[in-house]
């Protein structure tokens, strides 16, 4: 049976009281919570068709936008063995399944029940349908297509790193867990808020008990979290086991929130996570372990959204940390987000004045997404978690509705700019350090180590050079590296090693924090790092 229902469309007339009717047709497909489950379930319905057949999933890809059609509704309190109706051609990406060309297609249904799936996808505990497919389908045509939501996404498996059983062994008994409850945060949001980290000791460590580590502080990129960190922690570990990098504490924080990444940034919306980070977490660990508690002896370093939140903790707490290495971060001065102006007379992040579109993922010299579908693709996927709406819960003001303002709007790529004024002032780092310099510049000259690929993924290398511009204006002594052709995921890369670069990074940190000590870097391993 052909199910196709209609949406009416009310239009005012001019000058006149009485209405009209326009009857628009929608397409729909059915979706049923399986009779198995034990209650009812929320959240939001997420249908994902995809040309082909065969596939054991069909869900989103970031990398390539376009090839998955998405469309999702709200649905409350389904029950088991109940159904619901999902319009497929209302909030839809990238464009009504109506419109789709007739081919053979596979879908699959999915419910976020904790609106995680903008930030890292299927989680577990999300419900899930096999996928159906659709030989020779022509929307509106034939039975309407139907799913049962009959699988509960199971626990992830995480990869282990290749460590020998000696190497795991020790390295479970020195990464530790650290969980604090935050007077400050608790404070923001009214409930119990918490900051969590994995605490890596050096192997030596219990061998030393005199001896205090410098302490390096790093933090995660987009879509990670606690969990999933962990191996990172196990890593860490090996490289000092094997003497690759030096004996030091290693903090290796969350930075995940419902809403995305805080970026341990004091925000509106997510509330003092650098002052509680400052002035509560790192005293409480200083209290409980043996680091070095002054700024020669404490480091930062991350990747992508961890290396924006790390060098902002550095440029905003210059006198709590020694330096930092940055990787790859998101856009540190706002006359390049990924390559946009967003300063510009009539900004928009969608197209160019001369109506090309703007990339924002690309391989090398091949783009692979624009912005456009990039923030498309996220305002289907969740209304926050995402890396847009991540963005504006950090750098945003609050609206008048609770929630942070839009910097640009969705459905044109028109930049806000009374928006954008905010973000200048109170997170455009190169505005900030120049802002700034006369009370900040002494503790932090020489003290910014940032590091980027030339073929950057997101075009984040643009904003890194802007930046050491501005610190090359005020004598800062920056130190940025620019890998050539190198992406954001194969920046630490060397000689098949995919962490090499970390072995340099740290042995820098330890010259600081023991400017008399005998480390060098392994034998063999070649300076990439200026």
């Amino acid at each position: 049976m052909i199910v196709r229902k209609l949406r009416l469309l009310v239009l005012p007339l001019l000058l006149s009281c009485a209405c009209a009717q326009t009857a628009t047709p929608h397409l729909f497909f059915r979706v049923t919570l399986g009779s198995a489950m034990q209650q009812p379930a929320s959240g939001r319905l997420l249908i994902f068709l995809e040309p082909g057949s065969g596939a054991k999933q069909v869900q989103a890809n970031e990398f390539r936008p376009s090839a998955t059609s998405i469309a999702a509704e709200e649905v409350h309190g389904l029950a088991p063995g109940a159904s619901v109706d999902i319009d497929v051609d209302g909030l839809a990406f990238p464009a009504p399944f109506s419109s789709l060309q007739p081919k053979t297609y596979q879908a699959e249904a999915i419910l976020d029940v904790n609106h995680t799936y903008a930030y890292d996808g299927l989680e577990p505990g999300d419900l899930e349908s096999s996928v159906v497919a659709l030989p020779n389908w022509t929307p509106g045509t034939g039975d309407e297509p139907a799913f049962v939501l009959d699988q509960t996404a199971p626990p992830r498996t995480l990869r282990t790193p290749p460590l020998s059983p000696e190497v795991l062994a020790a390295a479970e008994h020195s990464i530790e867990p650290a969980d604090f409850v935050s007077p400050a945060l608790t404070a923001f949001s009214g409930r119990e808020t918490h900051i969590r980290a994995w605490v890596v000791l050096p192997p030596d460590y219990a061998q030393r008990p005199r001896d205090r580590y410098p302490t390096v502080y790093w933090t995660h990129g987009f879509g990670a979290k606690l969990e999933t960190i962990r191996p990172s922690a196990l890593m860490i570990y090996s490289r000092m086991a094997t003497g690759k990098m030096p004996p030091m504490i290693w903090v290796m924080l969350d930075e995940s929130l419902p809403t995305g990444t805080h970026e341990f940034a004091d925000s509106v919306n997510n509330g003092p996570w650098g002052t509680a980070l400052t002035t509560e977490f790192i005293p409480w660990l200083e209290a409980k372990y043996r680091m070095d508690a002054h700024p020669s002896g404490r480091f930062l370093n991350g990747h992508s959204s961890g290396g924006w939140a790390t060098l902002q903790l550095q440029v905003n707490y210059p006198k709590i940390f020694g330096g930092t290495w940055s990787t790859s971060p998101d856009p540190s001065d706002f006359h390049d987000f990924s390559a946009i102006d967003l300063y510009a007379p009539h900004a928009n992040v969608y197209h160019r004045p001369d109506g090309t579109l703007y990339p924002i993922v690309r391989d090398h010299d091949k783009i692979i997404a624009t912005f456009e579908e990039f923030a498309k693709q996220e305002a289907v996927l969740g209304v926050y978690g995402g890396q847009m709406a991540s963005f504006e819960w950090v750098f945003s003001p609050r609206g008048p509705d609770g929630r942070p303002l839009q910097m640009f709007d969705r459905q044109t790529g028109d930049v806000n700019p009374d928006v954008v004024a905010y973000w200048h002032d109170h997170y455009d780092l190169a505005h900030i350090v120049a802002a700034n310099w006369a009370t900040r510049g002494p503790d932090l000259k020489g003290r910014i180590h940032l590091i980027v690929g030339t073929a950057d993924t997101f075009y984040l290398d643009g904003a890194a050079h802007k930046f050491e511009a501005v610190l090359d204006s005020l004598h800062a002594d920056p130190h940025f590296t620019y890998r050539d052709n190198r992406t954001h995921f194969d920046l630490y890369e060397e000689h098949g090693d995919r962490m090499a670069m970390m072995d340099e990074i740290t042995a820098q940190m330890y010259a600081v924090a023991r400017p008399k000590s005998h480390w060098k870097l392994p034998a063999g391993d070649t300076p990439i790092l200026h």
